[in-house]
């Protein structure tokens, strides 16, 4: 998958992107479960829009993220607000160096974005490593029900003034999958027409149980398994399941 172009358009379409709910439930766990964490790694942080909410509520956090275009606009974002966040370019199943967090969230599906049953694993290892003892691990992903009922055939489009596109989701070649066709249309004022790009996403996601097994096979001890930002447990219906979970 390439972000060339995308990392550019994220944030004007992510603009409705229910960041602020990611924070209020990262916190929500943390004084729950490990009141006294400062140090936060944030896992596939694209272009730093949880980052910088969590560095701006006074935590010590770091930006870790597979592409160069993502965390370009993510370095440029924290230096125009002048804040000093360092921030890595590694693929999350592979994370090398970078261990001692009180914490270390994957929000906004990311994880979705591993295709593979070995790099989700592998994943889930290298959060293991990077985390103190008692260190907390969240994060979220799409649920069945949201691959099958609410992603796969459908298409979705968008019509605006500078920045339209149309978006047709198809299913991948695993249970559980997707692919997302993106066609984005962007304004140029130069030369007063639009501009065609084209991206291609690939998504997986599993079993709520699989992804529990996985994690406790590593050594972790599951905390919640909740739906869609709340404390529900998970019903058929959830689009969204977040896990909390203790080294």
């Amino acid at each position: 998958m390439s972000y060339k172009y995308f990392s550019s358009l994220y944030d004007e379409l992510m603009d409705e992107a229910p960041y602020d709910q990611w924070l209020n439930f990262f916190e929500q766990q943390k004084n729950k479960y490990l009141p006294e964490a400062k140090k936060v790694m944030d896992l596939a942080c694209g272009t730093g829009e949880v980052t910088l909410r969590l560095f701006e509520r006074g935590y010590d956090v770091v930006g870790v993220d597979l592409s160069e275009e993502m965390l370009s606009v993510a370095q440029s974002k924290a230096f125009q607000k002048g804040l000093q966040i360092s921030f890595y370019l590694q693929d999350m199943s592979q994370l090398d160096g970078l261990e001692g967090f009180d914490a270390v969230v994957i929000f906004c599906d990311s994880l979705n974005y591993l295709t593979s049953e070995e790099q989700v694993r592998n994943t889930f290892e290298r959060v293991y490593g990077a985390l103190r003892e008692g260190g907390l691990f969240l994060f979220d992903v799409h649920s069945p029900y949201k691959m099958n009922c609410v992603f796969k055939n459908n298409t979705f489009a968008y019509n605006g003034d500078e920045i339209s596109y149309i978006w047709n989701s198809f299913p991948g070649e695993h249970k559980l999958s997707v692919e997302h066709e993106l066609t984005f249309f962007v304004y140029d004022e130069e030369t007063n027409q639009y501009d065609r790009y084209d991206e291609l996403h690939k998504q997986r996601t599993f079993e709520p149980s699989q992804y529990k097994e996985w994690l406790e096979k590593v050594g972790f001890k599951t905390l919640a398994i909740t739906g869609d930002f709340t404390d529900e447990r998970v019903n058929d219906e959830h689009e969204r399941i977040f896990f909390t979970l203790k080294k």
